[in-house]
C-alpha cells in the first residue's frame, strides 16, 4: 500500500510539473536551438533562411560597430561592478551595526534594485542628465557648465555606470545576510589580540565574506553583460553619441529588429552567451585562490 501511495504521489508530481516542462521546452529550448540554426544563416525575417556557414561570425571581425559594442560593454562591466559591490558592502557594514528601523532601511535601499532596469527609471535618468537637467543645473551653481551629459561622448557612459551602481540593493541585502553569519567570537578574539577595526575587517570580515562576494560577483557580472533597457531608453536606441552607449545587447537589438538581420543578430547573441560562459568559468577557476569556505 505504501509503495502504491508513493507511486501515485510521484504521478501527481509529474502532472504538476507539466507546465514547467512545457515552458522549458517551448520558451527556452526551442528558441535557443532556433537561434543557433539562424546564426549560420542569412535571414531577414521576411524570407526563408539561407545557410551561409560561418559568414556571420567572419563578418564580426570586420564590423567596427561590433568592436565598439564590445569595448563599451567591457568598460561598463569592469567599472560598474566593482563600484556597485564596494558600495553595497559599505552600506551593509553600516546597517550591520544595529540601526533602529533596520527593516525600513533595508527595504528602501533594496527598492532601486527592483526599479533600476525599468523604463521609467531610465526616462528619469535621461531627464536628470539631459540638456538643462537637474544635474546640469546643480553643477552650474558651482560654475561648472558641462551641458547635457548624455550628449557628451566622454560622459554618457558614466551616467549609465552611476545608474548601475545605484541599484546596489540586491547585493547589499546578500552582504548583510552574510555579515550576520560571522560569529561575534571571532571579532572578540581579534580585539583581544589587539586588532583594530581596519585589521578586523581585513583579517576576519573579508575572508569569511569571500563566498558571498563571489556569489554577488557572478550574478552582477552576468547581469551587467546583458544590460539593455537603460542604454535603449537613454540613447533613444541609437547607442549615441558616437557609439559611447552602444551596449552589446543594444547592437543585437539594432541588427535583429531595426535592420531585420536576424541571422547576424543570432550569431551576435551566441557570441555573447559564449563570452558570459567563459567569464563565469574564469571566475570559478580563479575563485580557488581567494574564496575561503568553512572547511578550508
Amino acid at each position: 500500500m505504501a509503495k502504491r501511495s508513493l507511486q501515485s504521489q510521484g504521478g501527481a508530481a509529474h502532472v504538476f510539473l507539466i507546465p514547467w516542462w512545457l515552458g522549458l521546452v517551448l520558451v527556452t529550448l526551442v528558441p535557443l536551438l532556433a537561434s543557433l540554426y539562424l546564426a549560420f544563416t542569412d535571414y531577414n525575417i521576411l524570407s526563408t533562411p539561407e545557410f551561409n556557414g560561418l559568414a556571420n561570425f567572419e563578418r564580426m571581425v570586420k564590423d567596427e560597430y561590433f568592436w565598439a559594442a564590445v569595448r563599451v560593454t567591457v568598460v561598463y562591466v569592469l567599472i560598474s561592478i566593482p563600484l556597485q559591490l564596494g558600495f553595497a558592502l559599505l552600506l551593509a557594514l553600516i546597517l550591520d551595526r544595529g540601526l533602529r528601523g533596520l527593516a525600513l532601511y533595508r527595504s528602501a535601499f533594496y527598492l532601486p534594485s527592483l526599479l533600476g532596469a525599468s523604463v521609467a527609471v531610465a526616462i528619469l535618468w535621461r531627464q536628470l542628465f539631459g540638456d538643462d537637467g537637474l544635474v546640469d543645473r546643480a553643477l552650474s551653481l558651482f560654475g561648472l557648465e558641462l551641458g547635457s551629459w548624455l550628449q557628451n561622448p566622454s560622459l554618457s557612459l558614466s551616467t549609465l555606470i552611476v545608474l548601475n551602481v545605484w541599484t546596489f540593493g540586491s547585493p547589499m541585502v546578500i552582504f548583510l545576510a552574510g555579515l550576520r553569519q560571522i560569529p561575534e567570537e571571532l571579532y572578540e578574539a581579534a580585539r583581544v589580540d589587539g586588532a583594530g577595526v581596519v585589521r578586523q575587517f581585513i583579517r576576519v570580515t573579508i575572508p569569511l565574506l569571500t563566498p558571498i562576494i563571489f556569489f554577488n560577483l557572478i550574478l552582477q557580472t552576468i547581469g551587467a553583460f546583458q544590460t539593455f533597457t537603460q542604454a535603449q531608453v537613454v540613447s533613444g536606441g541609437t547607442g549615441g553619441p558616437a557609439n559611447s552607449t552602444l551596449f552589446y545587447t543594444l547592437y543585437i537589438y539594432q541588427q535583429g529588429f531595426t535592420n531585420f538581420d536576424m541571422g547576424y543578430a543570432s550569431a551576435l547573441a551566441w557570441v555573447l552567451m559564449a563570452a558570459i560562459g567563459l567569464v563565469t568559468a574564469a571566475h570559478f577557476i580563479l575563485s580557488k585562490y581567494w574564496v575561503f569556505y568553512g572547511d578550508d
